[in-house]
Formats: structure tokens, C-alpha cells, sequence
């Protein structure tokens, strides 16, 4: 689909780069010439995903870091090693939390782990980043992967939804302020790309693609081929915007599969899922 070497002579950092949507952006970055960085808060997880990815791409160049990015802190030593180390040009937001609850028996805790993550982390790497940047006169580019609940809400993960259109909102609001710096801000709102941990946390009943024009789940290579386009010089002009790949469903009601299964649910449904919910 694209030449090999697209994003020859960049440098993508990745949050959440080691494993589901992060890792696979990863491998395509590689494989079309980019330098890599990925993140996260598990060394052992990096570490396996970076060997995995030297392994089967050759001449692959991958750097792991370790960083709770819901520390603000922690981000700002880590963006230091990072630009010390190799200035990249590219910031994908991927890192996100999510997980099924009724909203009104969320604890404070709970809603915090959500947008610390999702909201918090997203804004300290951008904010981070883009200083850096600005400070020197490079352009770069930063792209935030989103959910279809950023442009519609979303019952059942409304912390996610909340934050993941906070994430939307300052990739608009940044197209505008940054554009003079050849800084670009785009965005991803992906309907259904299975992973694990979203099909245990978010899909109890399981996959089903009735919701979807398409009848099918949408394929890694798709989403990630859009996500090195958009980081491409091809995109050059496109700031501000935010990009759904989901299939039409979003034109067919868009609520998340099982939402209204989910409010028939009684309390003793609810407890069987918060106990198939992983643990972090």
C-alpha cells in the first residue's frame, strides 16, 4: 500500500506500545522505516514486544521505556532520556483505560484510574512534547487514538467516553494554537478492533458484529495503514481532524455492542462481570 520507506528518518514515540493497537502501530511504523519508542508501565511487556519486533523486522531500531504516564513527573524524565537519546517527530497517544461499570456506583478512585490515563497522560505527553518542540522550531506531529464515544458518549464506560473527548477537544483546540509551529494534531475514533483486554473488560457476550454495516471487525492493518498515513508527509495538510474507521457503524444507532442488553442487567449480572474484569 505505501512505499517502504514512508516514514524513513522518523522517530514515533508510542504510549501503551507494548502490546493490542500500540504494539501493532509499532510494527507498522518499523516496517515502513520509522524509528520506534514505545512506553509503558511494564519493562517486562516492552522488553518482550521490542525483541519480538527485532525479530521478525530486520534492521528494526526500538528503544523501550518504562513510565506511568499518569505521573506528570515521571513524563517529563522520561520525554528527557527520550529527546537525549533521539529527538522524535512523531507522538501517538495510545495508552487508555477502560472497563465496564454502572456510572453511579463508580467510587472517585475508579473514575481517577480512568482519566489519569486516558485524559491526564494524553495531555502531559502532548503538553510535554510539544514544548520540547516549540522550543527548538521542529514540527512534529501527534496523533491520539480515540473511541467512537468521544464523538457520541458512551453508557456503561462514561469515564472513558469523558476523557477520551477531552483528548479530542485539545487535539482541535491545538490544531489552531501549535499550527504556526508545523506542529500537526490528528485523531483515530476506531469502532471495533478486537484486542484481549478490550474483549475481556469491555465485551462480555463476546464479539458480535450486528451493529456493524459491514458485518466484521475492523482488521489491525487497516487501522494502523490510517495511522501512518496520517503521520506521513502525504498528510501534510490535514490538522484538527479526527478520522472514524469503523465499518458504518457509527451511522447504524453507534451505541457500543450490548448496551442494551446492559440495561436490563440486575445487580447480581453486574458483580459477575466487575469479577471478570481484570485487575490492574
Amino acid at each position: 500500500m505505501f512505499a517502504p520507506g514512508l516514514l524513513s528518518g522518523r522517530r514515533a514515540l508510542i504510549t501503551g506500545g507494548g502490546t493490542g493497537l500500540g504494539r501493532a502501530i509499532a510494527r507498522r511504523y518499523l516496517q515502513l522505516g520509522a524509528r520506534i519508542a514505545i512506553c509503558g508501565r511494564r519493562l517486562a511487556v516492552l522488553e518482550e514486544t521490542a525483541a519480538a519486533l527485532r525479530a521478525e523486522i530486520p534492521g528494526a531500531d526500538i528503544a523501550v521505556y518504562a513510565c506511568d504516564i499518569r505521573d506528570a513527573a515521571a513524563v517529563e524524565a522520561m520525554l528527557d532520556t527520550v529527546f537525549a537519546e533521539g529527538a522524535p517527530d512523531i507522538l501517538v497517544n495510545n495508552a487508555a483505560a477502560n472497563f465496564l461499570a454502572q456510572t453511579h456506583r463508580l467510587s472517585a478512585r475508579a473514575l481517577d484510574a480512568v482519566l489519569a490515563t486516558t485524559l491526564h497522560g494524553a495531555a502531559y505527553c502532548t503538553m510535554g512534547v510539544g514544548r520540547r518542540w516549540i522550543e527548538v522550531g521542529q514540527p512534529g506531529v501527534v496523533l491520539s487514538i480515540l473511541t467512537l464515544s468521544a464523538l457520541q458518549g458512551a453508557a456503561f464506560t462514561v469515564p472513558s467516553a469523558m476523557a477520551k473527548a477531552g483528548v479530542l477537544a485539545m487535539t482541535q483546540s491545538l490544531a489552531v494554537e501549535w499550527g504556526r509551529h508545523g506542529i500537526r494534531l490528528v485523531a483515530i475514533a476506531p469502532g471495533t478492533f478486537p484486542t484481549e483486554a478490550a474483549v475481556a473488560r469491555l465485551r462480555p457476550g463476546g464479539l458480535d458484529h450486528g451493529d456493524v454495516p459491514m458485518n466484521r471487525a475492523g482488521k489491525h492493518e487497516e487501522l494502523t495503514n490510517l495511522a501512518a498515513y496520517l503521520v506521513s508527509k502525504n498528510a501534510g495538510y490535514i490538522t484538527g481532524e479526527c478520522v472514524v474507521i469503523d465499518g458504518g457503524r457509527r451511522y447504524l444507532g453507534g451505541a457500543r455492542a450490548g448496551v442494551r442488553e446492559m440495561l436490563g442487567w440486575d445487580d447480581a449480572a453486574w458483580e459477575k462481570q466487575r469479577e471478570k474484569t481484570p485487575k490492574k
